[in-house]
């Protein structure tokens, strides 16, 4: 392209310093034009040329990138290759070991499976007994549950009867306090003069000296005394449901009498229907009810041969028990 601007430019000289004729001038001009038309389609043949060079630059680079990735992609293969090979090297050697083994134990295997199949056979048989043996505590298990069972139910009834009975002692026993308590006030002025009042064992027992109610020997019942069971029987008229035990009560010292009264049992009985008497004739109280009994010298609060303890001695004690009616009940329909 420098030639041909060097040649313009001496044509262009010559034919000014040369004053060369029309005609030729015309033809430079031409072959100038045309020159110049050449010129542009070399430049624009490089510009192309130039840009498909880049371009092929640009693929042979990213042909090298991949060139090398498949030669590190190849290197990678071959070591997994060999590495492969390797192990199936390993493989066979094992495989040919695990065969000789193989080859060993069949050789031995009719021996084994015949050891084999009697150890099975014993523990079949084992098994099976095993088996009945479960069964058979299963069995005995589910009749002792039943029974279990069936003894919790009785059990939790009987609870329930105990508690039922508990509740009706509470009442008789609070019936029993109430009972002291009314007759305390009833005879406030003979306790502790003669006369006592006790709770035990849901019962309230009056416990009336001989001093208080007979004279010495004697079975009827002194003024003072007739006073004192006139209270009680107004107690015991006003609480039906309250039982009366009276019981008559000696010293030890034998009675020598030839009368009515011919022992200490004739003066227990005797006294203790005395005083039995009077509770019913001053009281609107139920006959049946009242039980007179004599306990003779045989039921001492004190076993002492003093005269303090002879005289405590004799007495006679108006027991009251309220009833059991509803307790009777529920122990019948146990």
């Amino acid at each position: 392209m420098m030639k041909l601007n060097h040649l313009f430019f001496a044509l262009v000289a010559a034919a000014v310093t040369a004053c060369v004729p029309a005609r030729m001038l015309d033809e430079s001009k031409a072959k100038l034009s045309a020159c110049e038309t050449e010129l542009s389609a070399i430049k624009k043949s490089s510009q192309e040329n130039e840009a498909a060079l880049a371009e092929l630059r640009e693929q042979a680079a990213k042909d090298q990138k991949t060139v090398m990735g498949l030669s590190r992609d190849t290197a990678i293969i071959g070591s997994n290759l060999r590495n492969l090979n390797a192990k199936h090297d390993k493989l066979n050697i094992l495989n040919e070991q695990l065969m000789n083994r193989l080859d060993r134990l069949l050789s031995g295997s009719e021996k084994d499976n015949a050891k084999l199949s009697g150890d099975l056979q014993l523990t079949t048989e084992q098994l099976l007994k095993k088996q009945d043996e479960l069964k058979a505590l299963e069995t005995r298990l589910n009749a002792q549950k039943a029974e279990l069972d069936n003894l919790s139910l009785e059990l939790k009834k009987r609870e329930a009867r105990v508690n039922e009975l508990e509740e009706i002692l509470k009442q008789k026993e609070k019936a029993a306090a109430d009972l002291r308590k009314k007759l305390s006030d009833a005879l406030v002025g003979f306790e502790n003069k003669g006369l006592t009042i006790t709770q035990k064992n849901g019962k309230v027992y009056v416990s009336l000296d001989e001093s208080l109610l007979f004279a010495s020997g004697k079975t009827n019942v002194e003024a003072k005394g007739v006073e004192a069971l006139k209270n009680v029987a107004k107690v015991l008229e006003q609480n039906p449901d309250i039982n009366v035990m009276v019981e008559g009560h000696t010293d030890d010292v034998p009675m020598k009498g030839a009368g009515e009264v011919k022992d200490n049992w004739d003066l227990s009985v005797m006294r203790a229907t005395s005083v039995t008497k009077i509770l019913l004739n001053n009281g609107k109280i139920e006959q049946h009810r009242i039980i007179a009994a004599g306990r003779g010298e045989f039921s001492p609060l004190d076993r002492g041969k003093t005269p303090e303890a002879r005289k405590k001695n004799r007495r006679t004690e108006i027991i009251l028990t309220p009833k059991l009616d509803e307790l009777l009940k529920v122990l019948e329909t146990n």
